[in-house]
């Protein structure tokens, strides 16, 4: 993939540059960042839509992998341990953040990337797959501009126990907004990308730092300590 950026007006982030004020990182690694995207058409607008925001993302210094849906099976149409709901899964497991990017169909979310969710159980054995990590949504339109999707992605990432940030892009007439090679024109929509990438970055940053003890729950607490309770009192009979 061409690492190569668009022509701007203002010189980028860098890793450097993106370093949270005031807290000493305990991290090694660069954020890691799973892109997601809806269509399997060989021009997919969500795709080059999620390319062009992993060159912003890798300039930005973070780590990142696309997952390619094709050939993802319908959930339960398939076993848990079909070879592309293995690799999403791990891939879900692997990452610190993620950006989500589905086509508007019928004024919703397409089901090519709701399938890849659905394939994602809120728990895996004793751990939560999504649970803690920063997420951004985005969304592109074959008409005028539309906020259906993003909003039920923010739904969703919330059901998810993600930490969706403010920030959001979407993208009307998306047919005229890259060229023949597929890279996204300089416009106001790759700017507003930029903004949101950048931004993914900062909250994955800060966050990862204190995610255990963001989504630290009574009621969970409560739960693990009756089910330790309960494991205690079988021994003893």
């Amino acid at each position: 993939m061409d690492k190569t950026l668009p022509n701007v007006n203002a010189e980028l982030f860098t890793d450097d540059s993106l370093t949270v004020p005031g807290v000493v990182s305990t991290w090694t690694h660069k954020p890691r960042i799973l892109l997601l995207y809806g269509s399997n058409r060989e021009r997919s607008f969500s795709r080059l839509m999620v390319e062009e925001a992993a060159r912003l993302l890798e300039h930005f210094g973070a780590e990142t992998r696309i997952f390619n849906p094709s050939g993802l099976p319908m959930p339960d149409d398939a076993p848990d341990g079909h070879e592309k709901v293995q690799e999403l899964r791990d891939l879900m497991m692997w990452s610190e953040g993620q950006v989500w990017c589905s086509p508007e169909r019928h004024g919703s979310m397409s089901a090519v990337f709701k399938a890849q969710i659905d394939w994602v159980p809120l728990a895996l054995g004793a751990v939560r797959p999504t649970q803690g990590k920063t997420l951004a949504v985005m969304q592109v339109c074959g008409g005028s501009q539309s906020f259906n999707v993003v909003n039920q992605l923010r739904v969703l990432g919330r059901w998810m126990r993600m930490f969706t940030i403010p920030n959001q892009s979407s993208v009307p007439k998306a047919f005229l907004e890259f060229d023949e090679a597929g890279r996204m024109k300089p416009s106001s929509f790759y700017d507003r990308l930029i903004d949101v990438m950048e931004e993914l970055v900062k909250f994955t940053l800060l966050l990862r730092e204190r995610s255990d003890f963001m989504v630290d729950r009574y009621s969970e607490r409560k739960e693990s300590a009756e089910e330790l309770s309960r494991r205690v009192n079988q021994r003893s009979i």
